[in-house]
C-alpha cells in the first residue's frame, strides 16, 4: 500500500512538471544540464511539504514529540531501518532535517541512510532474470542498519532530542541550532510558511549545483565503461572504492553499482557497500549546516566503516 502510494505521488508530481520537463528538454542544452534541472525542479514540491510538515510539528507539537521520541527510543533504529527500505530519495533528506532539529539520535539518522533504497531496488525489480538480488538486498540492508542503528546508540549515548529548555541557556543553544538561522524556542506564526519556503528554496539552489556538477562529471568520464575499468585491477579493494563511490549524493551512483553488479563487474559484497553509503540526499543536507562540518564528518566516517566492514565480511561469507 505505501508503495502504490509513493508511485502515485510520483505519477502527480510528473503530470505537474510534464509540460516544464518538455520545454527544458526542447531549449537544446545539453542533457546532463536538462537532466540536473529536471530532477532538482521535481524535488521542490516533496522539499517544501515535507520542511512544512516538520514546522508544523516543531511550531505545535515539540513537546509532546520529545516525550514520545524519549519514551520510543528503544524502537526508533529499528522503525528508521524498516521505513528506509521503500524505494524513494526523499526519506533521508527527511532523517537528515530531523536529525539537524534534534528530533532522532545518530544511531536512528545512520540506520536511516544505511536502510535507504534509492534506485537500485526499481532497477533489479525491472530484469527479471535478476530479480533474485532484491530480497538479499534488502535484508542485508535492513540486518546491517538495525544493528548499527542500536549499536552506536548504545556506545555513544546520543540523546539528541528537543528538549523545552527552561532557562536563558538552553534557549540560546536552540536558537543557534535553529533552521535557516531561526529561533526554534520563540516560535511566530508568520513563520510557518516563510521558514518551509526559505529552507526549500536553499537547499534547492544546493542540490542543483551539486546535481549539474555531478551530471557534467559522469557525462565526460562517461556512466559506467570507466567503473568496470577500475574494478577489474583492484578486486581486493572493491569494498574500499564502492562504499567511497557511495558516498557521492546521486541516483547516478546507485543505478551505476546495481548494473555493475548485474553485469558481474563486482561482488555482492561490493555492491552493497556502495549502496550502504548511498544514502540520497541526506548527506546534502548535514554538509550545508556549517557549524555541523564536525559531526557531519563523524557520520560519514561512521558509515564507510560500517559498509566497508560489511562488504568484506560478505565477499568472505556470502557466494550470490
Amino acid at each position: 500500500m505505501i508503495l502504490e502510494i509513493l508511485n502515485r505521488i510520483n505519477e502527480i508530481n510528473d503530470n505537474i512538471f510534464s509540460g516544464f520537463d518538455e520545454l527544458i528538454e526542447n531549449t537544446g542544452m545539453a542533457d546532463w544540464l536538462a537532466d540536473a534541472i529536471i530532477d532538482s525542479v521535481h524535488v521542490l514540491p516533496l522539499l517544501f511539504i515535507v520542511f512544512l510538515f516538520i514546522e508544523l510539528i516543531e511550531y505545535f507539537y515539540a513537546e509532546k514529540i520529545n516525550s514520545f521520541m524519549q519514551k520510543s527510543e528503544k524502537t526508533a533504529p529499528l522503525i528508521g531501518g524498516l521505513a528506509a527500505i521503500i524505494p524513494q530519495c526523499g526519506f533521508s533528506i527527511i532523517a537528515s532535517t530531523l536529525y539537524l532539529r534534534k528530533f532522532i539520535t545518530k544511531g536512528t539518522l545512520i540506520a536511516i541512510y544505511l536502510a535507504t533504497s534509492d534506485e537500485a531496488i526499481p532497477i533489479l525489480l525491472a530484469e527479471p532474470d535478476k530479480i533474485y538480488y532484491v530480497i538479499p538486498i534488502i535484508t542485508v540492508k535492513i540486518i546491517i542498519a538495525i544493528i548499527a542503528g542500536y549499536l552506536i546508540d548504545f556506545l555513544l549515548k546520543d540523546k539528541k532530542y528537543i528538549a523545552v529548555a527552561d532557562n536563558e541557556d538552553c534557549h540560546l543553544h536552540h536558537e543557534d541550532d535553529g533552521c535557516c538561522r531561526h529561533s526554534v524556542s520563540k516560535r511566530r506564526k508568520r513563520d510557518l510558511i516563510y521558514h518551509p519556503l526559505k529552507h526549500t528554496f536553499n537547499i534547492f539552489i544546493f542540490i542543483l549545483a551539486i546535481t549539474i556538477v555531478l551530471n557534467y562529471m559522469i557525462e565526460l568520464y562517461g556512466r559506467f565503461d570507466i567503473l568496470p575499468a577500475i574494478f577489474s585491477k583492484v578486486r581486493f579493494l572493491e569494498p574500499v572504492l564502492t562504499s567511497i563511490l557511495g558516498l557521492i549524493p546521486n541516483c547516478a551512483v546507485s543505478i551505476a553499482l546495481t548494473m555493475m553488479l548485474i553485469k558481474g563487474s563486482i561482488s555482492f559484497g561490493a555492491a552493497i557497500s556502495g549502496l550502504l553509503t548511498n544514502a540520497g540526499l541526506g548527506i546534502l543536507v548535514l554538509l550545508r549546516h556549517k557549524d555541523n562540518y564536525k559531526d557531519t564528518i563523524n557520520i560519514i566516517g561512521i558509515l564507510l566503516i560500517i559498509s566497508i566492514i560489511s562488504g568484506y565480511l560478505l565477499q568472505i561469507f556470502v557466494n550470490i
